[in-house]
């Protein structure tokens, strides 16, 4: 069985109808209009509502972040390369490509950012690196339940995919020598993150159109690799939203 909880997470994977719920659980001693709502959502769906103890709800998420709420659903259900190819959302496409990020964490926290700039999905490897968890879908405060996510057993060969379907590649590493904020976005474009303290492998580096990096004036040299997916994705954003904004007289 798979479980995912807390509020956000619980609730959006209800609504995105991606998972088929055995039942939720709910602590009994929260009656706040937010439960209610799950629950009238569990009703709607004809899902079974459990209300049990916190100590309970502690056992099945492995933890107490839940937040008063666990679910018992079936696995995530990924995605095939071509549906997040074809799930563009814009006049560009915009796709995320992570090489090998281990941390849970992360990986739920540059869903939700990816979710959020409007990215029209998110390839992870099938091998060393995180999957959709409970963690993850908690972490991404439910936006993995609504992102076109593809498994894939090579990044490498996937790169040259997106190659081969018109989509540059840009490769964020810390040795590019073109800024982030240089390139022109304006184009269908996927961006590649490497792993936590390794970054971008070296065959899928050398396969990117476009290697950039993020200026770092402190003492550290790089960002968390989420961080870095926020600030590269919402540069994504600004210039598309000013390329498509009318010209002012």
């Amino acid at each position: 069985m798979n479980y995912i909880y807390g509020l956000n997470a619980v609730s959006e994977a209800i609504k995105a109808r991606g998972r088929a719920f055995q039942w939720v659980g709910l602590a009994k001693e929260r009656h706040d209009l937010r439960l209610q709502r799950i629950i009238e959502e569990c009703r709607k769906l004809g899902v079974p509502v459990r209300f049990l103890q916190r100590t309970e709800l502690d056992r099945l998420a492995g933890n107490a972040a839940h937040q008063g709420v666990v679910a018992v659903t079936s696995a995530k259900q990924y995605s095939g390369l071509e549906d997040v190819v074809e799930a563009k959302r814009g006049k560009y496409s915009l796709i995320v490509v992570l090489d090998g990020v281990e941390d849970p964490h992360n990986l739920g926290a540059i869903l939700r950012t990816a979710d959020a700039a409007g990215t029209d999905g998110v390839v992870i490897p099938e091998r060393r690196a995180a999957a959709v968890t409970g963690v993850v879908t908690k972490t991404s405060a439910g936006a993995s339940e609504h992102l076109p996510i593809a498994k894939v057993t090579n990044i490498a060969r996937t790169v040259e995919e997106l190659k081969e379907r018109n989509i540059w590649v840009v490769g964020l590493d810390e040795r590019g020598t073109q800024t982030y904020d240089a390139l022109d976005y304006n184009m269908d474009c996927a961006i590649v993150l490497g792993a936590e303290g390794k970054g971008v492998h070296d065959l899928v580096r050398k396969k990117c159109d476009f290697l950039v990096s993020i200026p770092m004036l402190g003492k550290v040299s790089s960002l968390n690799v989420s961080v870095a997916a926020g600030v590269v994705l919402y540069e994504v954003v600004r210039q598309r939203r000013n390329k498509a904004a009318p010209d002012s007289e």
